[in-house]
């Protein structure tokens, strides 16, 4: 285990734990900025409806993966999905995440 892999977690090794149980990602960004280039099959809920689509969310029955461009907005996503019930992790920003994919 590498020293940011002690710090951090294994965030691939989650993300591949994920993707193997049928995860969703979620794109966090805004309706622009997501069409400007975002992970194929993704579903872009921007952070502010994160709320709102939660039923729609928890219906999937499945985990989530939050991404946005940085990756803040996505660890907000990821920390209002885990406090509603939904296993959920945040990938970081998209770009960076889709190389992991």
């Amino acid at each position: 285990m590498g020293f940011f892999d002690f710090l951090f977690g294994n965030k691939t090794r989650k993300i591949e734990d994920f993707r193997n149980r049928g995860a969703v990602i979620v794109d966090v960004r805004s309706k622009g900025e997501y069409e400007s280039g975002a992970i194929p099959g993704s579903k872009n809920i921007p952070l502010q409806n994160i709320s709102s689509k939660m039923g729609e969310i928890k219906s999937w029955d499945k985990p989530v993966i939050t991404c946005c461009a940085s990756g803040m907005r996505s660890a907000s996503a990821a920390g209002i999905l885990r406090t509603n019930g939904v296993e959920a992790m945040n990938g970081g920003g998209w770009f960076s995440l889709s190389q992991k994919l």
